[in-house]
């Protein structure tokens, strides 16, 4: 039983790093067969799409897959074989990062029909969840909506791959070791650090349930 996790962060092991691999650690606790891989997307060297509409060429050789040749070509296949996938993403301006939306573009556009159904080319159903890491408070993100701006991307994934997706949201984040050394001061270090203290072991927490649930998903697979 095969799980990718995709961290869209460029700090690979700070709050997104450590959330995501507490995902794939509940995944790979519930079941002796789990294999699982994070995919740090800041290492690699690629591109979103070039709409080139190879993938969409009848007849062509790279019908229904990226032709793009780069440093995330080669993992596309692997990632569409699996059991589940982990998107996971700090939030920079109300989003994901312009190098997970990039990697998405790569992932599902090549697997979209234009067909009157934009029916999907996914060689298996995919168990699939999403999750996000803020510096805003819970509160905050529900006034500014994020849920609601984050939903479409979130509808793609469930079209594509036959599941709606799982998702987890990881707020008020501790993003330094040492504030002093930021310009920072609309921000509570103390608060910050009691929050780190008090909260992210919660939140490490329901990402192994979430790793865990993810693995029951992909178990109750007919």
């Amino acid at each position: 039983m095969q799980i990718y996790g995709i961290n869209g962060s460029p700090r690979t092991s700070w709050n997104t790093g450590t959330i995501l691999q507490n995902v794939l650690d509940g995944f790979a606790e519930s079941r002796d067969d789990a294999l699982t891989e994070k995919i740090d997307l800041y290492s690699l060297s690629y591109k979103g799409c070039v709409s080139c509409f190879e993938c969409k060429r009848l007849g062509g050789p790279s019908y229904g897959r990226c032709a793009v040749k780069d440093q995330l070509g080669p993992l596309l296949p692997n990632i569409l074989q699996a059991d589940a996938l982990v998107i996971a993403s700090p939030i920079y301006f109300s989003d994901i990062t312009g190098m997970m939306r990039c990697f998405l573009e790569r992932l599902l556009f090549p697997l979209f029909v234009y067909d009157k159904d934009y029916s999907s080319l996914a060689p298996k159903k995919l168990h699939t969840a999403f999750v996000y890491t803020m510096n805003v408070p819970r509160d905050r993100m529900e006034r500014m909506q994020y849920p609601e701006r984050l939903a479409p991307m979130e509808s793609f994934v469930g079209r594509c791959f036959g599941h709606e997706p799982r998702k987890l949201y990881v707020c008020d984040t501790y993003q330094f070791k040492d504030y002093s050394k930021y310009k920072m001061e609309v921000f509570s270090e103390a608060e910050k650090a009691r929050q780190r203290e008090m909260e992210f072991p919660i939140d490490c927490r329901r990402a192994r349930e979430l790793g865990a649930a993810l693995a029951a998903d992909v178990a109750g697979e007919p």
